[in-house]
């Protein structure tokens, strides 16, 4: 059934969470790897934690970004790749901030939550890429002298306004919708799923556990995503 809405579809959206980068090697925020010596993930990810302590913050995302260094995308990635490559249209949206999709060959990402390798001035906003593992000096600062923060989304500040258009337009616009690894309980990125079913999207999950979305989707498949999308493309001929 699967296989044959993704053979006809003829524009594809995907929404990707926090399970897809677990399937690499990756600890999630909502789990047992969702602890960095004493602090919780959801303590150190906020604007007052940064501007109190910079320092604290950038220890942390320098752990973060030597552990996503040496991940390497999984067969669930590269199959998203593939699939872009056969859609007359795709746009694949998530809420991962380690490149992993990029470095599979994925196209045209929409990054809600922003992008790890990326660094932002705090006073002048000027962005860079930056890969290095790890950084010389914490925390980094730009050539005007202020400090550089992380290009991501922390919690408590709003999602990136066109990266976020884009993706609802993608919502809208699909034929078929997969939900992918995600726990469906961040908002804004988890209502894509509702906004695709009530544009007509037949909508299909792919998790390990159910989520709060299971109940409205068209088809759930239960398992890891590295080994349900491969067999999903291997039949998409």
């Amino acid at each position: 059934m699967v296989r044959d809405w993704l053979k006809s579809a003829s524009s594809v959206a995907v929404l990707t969470g926090a399970g897809i980068s677990a399937e690499s090697g990756l600890p999630t925020f909502r789990g047992p790897g969702g602890l960095w010596r004493q602090y919780r993930a959801e303590d150190l990810a906020r604007p007052e934690t940064f501007a109190r302590d910079p320092k604290l913050v950038w220890e942390w995302y320098n752990w973060r970004r030597s552990v996503m260094a040496r991940a390497q995308p999984n067969a669930a990635h590269r199959a998203l790749a593939g699939i872009e490559q056969r859609s007359a249209q795709f746009t694949l949206i998530t809420q991962n901030v380690d490149g992993l999709h990029d470095a599979a060959g994925s196209r045209n990402v929409l990054k809600v939550h922003g992008d790890i390798w990326t660094i932002r001035c705090s006073v002048c906003g000027k962005e860079r890429v930056d890969r290095s593992d790890p950084l010389p000096e914490l925390p980094p600062r730009c050539a005007c002298g202020g400090v550089e923060r992380p290009g991501v989304v922390w919690f408590g500040e709003s999602l990136p306004k066109d990266v976020w258009a884009q993706s609802e337009k993608a919502a809208r616009a699909a034929e078929l919708f997969f939900v992918i690894g995600t726990s469906a309980v961040v908002y804004p990125a988890a209502g894509l799923v509702g906004l695709a079913k009530a544009s007509g999207a037949k909508v299909v999950e792919i998790n390990i556990a159910e989520t709060p979305v299971s109940a409205i989707v068209d088809a759930s498949l239960r398992g890891p995503a590295s080994e349900i999308l491969p067999e999903l493309v291997q039949h998409d001929v």
